[in-house]
């Protein structure tokens, strides 16, 4: 029997890639003036439901479609959390 899950998945830039869009928003908070803030990454955030047999397929499957679609694995690094959905 198929099990539902909620997922959410993280991803951001590897930390030896440059981040444009973070640096320009870190100048934009610096112009502010919110002197305090050092360093700004951006990334990216998905909520996915998927059905699968127990958990491990399930993160199987994302793990999948994080290479083929969601994350470039050249540039970026992805994370998963994972939950049956009740």
């Amino acid at each position: 029997m198929l099990q539902s899950y909620q997922s959410r998945i993280y991803v951001t830039l590897r930390s030896s890639v440059l981040d444009p869009a973070g640096t320009a928003v870190r100048l934009g908070l610096l112009e502010l003036g919110y002197s305090t803030v050092e360093e700004v990454r951006i990334g990216k955030y998905i909520e996915l439901t998927l059905s699968a047999e127990n958990e491990q397929e399930a993160i199987a499957q994302l793990d999948q479609i994080c290479h083929q679609l969601l994350a470039n694995p050249v540039i970026e690094n992805y994370r998963l959390e994972i939950a049956a959905k009740e």
